[in-house]
C-alpha cells in the first residue's frame, strides 16, 4: 500500500514528467538588412535623413532663388529639399 501511494504521488507531480527532448539550433545565415542598390543619403531642409535614388537638381522658387532638390526619394514624396 506504501508502494502504491508513493507512485500515485510520483506520476501526480507536475515535475515528474518527462520533458520533450531539446531541440538543436539550426545552422541559417545571419539576417542583416537589404542592401539598398544605387541610391543614396541626404539631409533634407527638416533636418531629416532620406533616401533617393535620383539625381540632385536646382529648382527655381517663386522668389526668383534656386533651391537643391533630391529626386526619387523613399517615402511618399517624389522631391525633397535639400539643406544646403
Amino acid at each position: 500500500m506504501h508502494i502504491l501511494a508513493l507512485l500515485l504521488l510520483t506520476f501526480s507531480l507536475s515535475g515528474s514528467r518527462i520533458a520533450p527532448p531539446l531541440r538543436t539550433p539550426t545552422a541559417s545565415a545571419p539576417t542583416t538588412a537589404p542592401s539598398h542598390p544605387n541610391g543614396k543619403w541626404y539631409l533634407a531642409e527638416n533636418g531629416h535623413a532620406v533616401y533617393c535614388y535620383g539625381p540632385v537638381v536646382l529648382v527655381k522658387q517663386p522668389e526668383g532663388t534656386l533651391q537643391h532638390v533630391a529626386t526619387y526619394c523613399k517615402g511618399a514624396k517624389i522631391m525633397v529639399p535639400l539643406r544646403d
